[in-house]
């Protein structure tokens, strides 16, 4: 059985946690999610109501069943990173970038949504040169870092990342994901 690695903390967004979570057990997939603490994390809901950009509420809670801090990643097959605003202030730990380095050194499927991608702008070796996508506001984060940003599409596959743009692409960013842990 394949063990899916999944990393959040408070802000995560609720419907890019539970919805990847769901799935991969509904497929066979030993999941676990890490955070930095292990206590019941508050998730969010970014909606589009007529704002320039989403307004967030609360949702539900999650609870981790892993401390970032014991992670070993040669121990998982795959990584995948939801948004929110957890990856803010996710991508400033340590040992966060060295998790999700040792993804990309090894090849190993990664699943990056929405916000996900700041966390790469902390560690830019791993998206420099590579093509992805993310939320519209991560662009400028995602070019500096040295990656191309994908705006004709909401998700990229790029050999073993894939990412999209948000929680509406859920269907298509699981079905891309699922398609690199079944190789």
């Amino acid at each position: 059985m394949s063990k899916v690695l999944i990393l959040a903390g408070d802000a995560v967004e609720a419907l890019e946690i539970y919805y990847p979570y769901y799935r991969l057990v509904e497929e066979g997939y030993d999941v676990t999610i890490a955070a930095p603490k292990k206590e019941k994390l508050q998730t969010v809901v970014h909606d589009f109501t007529g704002w320039d950009t989403y307004e967030e509420k609360q949702a539900y809670f999650i609870e981790p069943n892993a401390l970032i801090s014991d992670i070993k990643p040669a121990e998982f097959d795959a990584l995948l990173i939801p948004g929110g605003r957890a990856p803010e202030y996710l991508r400033l730990d340590e040992k966060v970038q060295s998790i999700v380095k040792h993804f990309f050194a090894e090849n190993k499927p990664i699943g990056a949504i929405c916000h996900a991608s700041q966390i790469f702008e902390a560690i830019p070796e791993v998206i420099n040169g590579r093509t992805l996508t993310a939320y519209t506001a991560c662009k400028p984060g995602v070019e500096l870092a040295g990656g191309t940003y994908v705006s004709d599409t909401t998700y990229h596959v790029d050999g073993n990342l894939v990412s999209a743009h948000a929680w509406p692409d859920l269907p298509v960013f699981m079905r891309e994901f699922l398609k690199l842990l079944d190789k």
